[in-house]
């Protein structure tokens, strides 16, 4: 299984495996006929489900980022008040939860020491623990009242890539779980959400085309020292593990920002020495789609003044969009929940060719580890 099948590193081998993995993910969990989702591992009640009044989403890292975009995903399918916390941190600020709140703790290894951790203090305070793990009978897993797998297979690189799409896929379907549950979604809608979880993969693997893309940008920045990654609403998360994923790789300091405060700060930073690279994908049938769109294109028009370079992720056949930025990368149309998972694809893999141009050792950089099992 560790095989590296031909590729160079096992994070390129991963990041073109995420369409399988989300295949193996999804498939297990979604009946489109019946128009219902499936997840019999949640072990909580229905009559339990329907009291909640909160959840709160615990993790580190990349996982942290999943949980941020399934705070968007909870909270709009199920219309439940969601708040999601570092897990190094949620011990430390006496979190006020109880029987009628879930604490949903998302960890690849589920052996992540801080995490573990705040499961233990969310349960201990009486709070119902879902996991999502990447691992069979991980302690996360086992210490849990209910747990979601993913099933992305082993993920050796250090940089979680798979994984990460995985995550954000199974919070998308707790979501929709959720709602139907709830009574918040009505059957047609479910079954909209699941074809739109079928396609998902499909349109991961014509992401996978823009490898040649991201490796052209790689050899144009390489020498770069410092990015700025932006996003909207559920993408300031992307654009969050996108900076995460250049910063773990290939030691290029980045950072990533809501688009929308950029005008509090960051501005001042930006002109022809500091590449942006900005998430402005755009879900035509999502009126809060259309109107965050319509702000970052603004955006870009101001940091173009301002003689930034822009590289944006665009929605395909934005030609508006392409006559603006300097460099774009498209990825297929995608209803606003689920666009998070097509946009990383470009990010992970502009990461990845960085680290390879720069020289580096892509699968171990250093002072990583893959598990953080001591805090």
């Amino acid at each position: 299984m560790a095989d590296k099948g031909g590729f160079p590193h096992y994070m390129v081998k991963e990041i073109f495996e995420q369409p399988q993995g989300l295949r193996n993910t999804i498939a297990p969990r979604v009946f489109l006929d019946e128009g219902v989702v499936r997840l019999d591992d949640v072990r909580i009640s229905a009559e339990e489900l329907r009291a909640l009044r909160r959840i709160n989403i615990v993790a580190s890292g990349t996982s942290r980022h999943a949980g941020m975009a399934g705070q968007y995903m909870i909270q709009d399918l199920a219309d439940l008040p969601v708040e999601v916390d570092y897990a190094s941190e949620f011990e430390y600020r006496n979190p006020l939860i109880g029987r009628s709140e879930l604490t949903i703790v998302i960890t690849q290894s589920g052996e992540t020491a801080d995490t573990t951790a705040a499961q233990r203090e969310a349960r201990a305070k009486g709070s119902r623990t879902v996991a999502i793990s990447n691992v069979e009978g991980s302690t996360i897993a086992r210490e849990a009242d209910g747990v979601l797998y993913t099933h992305a297979g082993p993920e050796i690189s250090i940089a979680s890539t798979k994984a990460f799409t995985a995550q954000m896929a199974v919070l998308f379907m707790f979501a929709v779980y959720l709602g139907q549950v709830r009574g918040k979604l009505s059957k047609e809608q479910v079954r909209s959400h699941i074809r739109e979880l079928l396609d998902l993969p499909g349109k991961v693997e014509a992401v996978l085309g823009c490898a040649p893309d991201c490796e052209r940008l790689a050899d144009k920045f390489h020498r770069v020292q410092d990015f700025l990654f932006m996003g909207r609403a559920i993408h300031y998360p992307v654009a969050m593990d996108g900076a995460l994923k250049l910063k773990e790789v290939s030691y290029v300091h980045a950072e990533g920002y809501p688009t929308g405060e950029t005008k509090h700060g960051p501005n001042a930073l930006i002109d022809e020495s500091l590449p942006v690279m900005i998430i402005a994908t755009c879900d035509r049938n999502d009126a809060g789609s259309v109107l965050r769109y319509e702000k970052s294109m603004a955006n870009i028009k101001g940091f173009k003044q301002q003689s930034g370079r822009v590289i944006a992720i665009a929605s395909q056949g934005d030609e508006a969009l392409r006559k603006l930025a300097d460099h774009t990368i498209f990825v297929p149309t995608a209803t606003e929940l689920l666009l998070p998972i097509l946009e990383i694809v470009p990010l992970q893999l502009f990461a990845y060719y960085m680290a390879v141009r720069r020289g580096l050792d892509v699968d171990r950089p250093r002072n990583l580890v893959k598990s953080v099992t001591r805090e």
